[in-house]
């Protein structure tokens, strides 16, 4: 027996939750299907960037509200390279905005969209559970499940479920791409990025850092309570024995790199590594299949671009979805989704080819690539037209934007 939707959103994350969060007026029947329960999924330790063009998206959805009282925002952005001494200090009058952005907790922006899609009746769970096999045919996708509730009881007996479309948010491994034989590009970089959060002796007087150094950027991001996110980009064998050192050794050395402007340091919790990579799908879209965030793309940290760019790519599709429904189009049809792709594809190049040309650039020596950069900060230090031009772009500001981010 089939359960029949008209959407099923193969990861239940930050980013497939927003895309059922999305839809939430389109008329359309979506069932999530999740892997990992809600109370494991809620506690990952990540803190994000939140660009205003997500803000505003969170904000038509009706959830920022929910959202807004436990994130922290930055009212200033400061760009340098090493110790040379023009810094570029972005503000929003560049923006003409009250603020720049946002840092948001992972917990807090999954715990808040949860919540919201409670009071969602267009909206199924089927969480925990994994796909086990999905057959496209002409009419819609017939996905298997299977719901295990935890490793020490029996699974329970498949589901099977019809969808007239199929949507991948399953991260960067997605399971979904695989099984469609979707092919990808990319690579892996020479870099880890270590991350920690910092309790500063002083203020963070809400501002970002973005410093560039050879071994890679050193990012700092202001969160609640007067503590900071930090991600250093360093070569895998440093990143790693940054990790491994004792607390007080680890303080010593991240307080030169930190710098001495807001006092002593101390660490919060515990500090982790990931390895930085660069992967783009060669298409978005199938026959009834779409993918989105990280399962079409993936890129550097630097600029805070990876969680906005899935954000951007999920109101671009609910509007495609809602637009085709209204009309009385098959939402599975390649037409309608060939829309999503042309939109989202091209626009994502842009910032995927943005964040690595940026730490190719700035993570090396080569004296007239050195001199080229930093000829490039003092005319966004000194030129504001182009000031705004690159801080509108990396806002997420630029190109086609969903109605969901337009600012009312």
């Amino acid at each position: 027996m089939f359960y029949h939707y008209d959407i099923a959103i193969v990861g239940g994350g930050i980013v497939g939750a927003t895309l059922a969060a999305a839809l939430q007026d389109s008329g359309l029947k979506v069932v999530v299907i999740e892997a990992q329960p809600h109370s494991v999924a809620v506690a990952k330790g990540q803190a994000y960037a939140i660009h205003l063009s997500s803000s505003r998206i969170y904000e038509s959805i009706g959830v920022w509200d929910a959202i807004a009282s436990q994130v922290e925002y930055f009212s200033q952005v400061h760009l340098s390279d090493g110790n040379f001494p023009h810094i570029v200090k972005f503000k929003p009058q560049d923006l003409k905005s009250p603020v720049l952005g946002y840092v948001a907790e992972h917990r807090v922006l999954l715990k808040a969209l949860l919540d919201f899609l409670e009071t969602c009746t267009h909206v199924d769970w089927l969480c925990p559970a994994r796909v086990t096999a999905t057959h496209y045919h002409q009419t819609g996708v017939d996905i298997q499940i299977e719901s295990t509730q935890n490793q020490d009881t029996a699974t329970s007996p498949p589901q099977s479920l019809r969808v007239k479309l199929l949507v991948g948010a399953d991260g960067s491994r997605s399971h979904i791409r695989q099984q469609a034989g979707i092919k990808t590009q990319g690579w892996e970089y020479w870099q880890s990025c270590l991350v920690a959060t910092i309790a500063p002796e002083k203020p963070h007087n809400h501002i970002a850092y973005e410093r560039f150094w050879p071994s890679g950027p050193f990012a700092i991001l202001p969160i609640a309570n007067n503590q900071c996110r930090i991600v250093w980009t360093a070569p895998h064998a440093q990143a790693q024995a940054l990790l491994e050192l004792e607390e007080e050794q680890f303080l010593e050395v991240l307080q030169q790199r930190y710098g001495f402007q807001m006092g002593k340091l101390s660490l919060v919790g515990q500090r982790f590594i990931f390895p930085a990579k660069w992967m783009h799908s060669k298409q978005y879209i199938d026959r009834r299949l779409a993918l989105v965030g990280d399962a079409a793309h993936t890129c550097h940290p630097v600029g805070g671009q990876g969680l906005n760019l899935g954000i951007r790519d999920v109101a671009a599709l609910a509007q495609v979805l809602q637009t085709a429904h209204q009309a009385g189009q098959d939402i599975g049809h390649l037409q309608v989704l060939r829309q999503y792709q042309q939109w989202r594809r091209r626009q994502n190049w842009l910032a995927l080819g943005f964040t690595d040309i940026l730490n190719r650039v700035f993570s090396n020596r080569w004296l007239l690539v050195v001199q080229g950069r930093r000829l490039g900060l003092r005319v966004l230090k000194g030129i504001t037209p182009i000031r705004v031009y690159a801080l509108r772009f990396m806002a997420g500001l630029m190109g086609r934007m969903p109605k969901l981010a337009q600012q009312k």
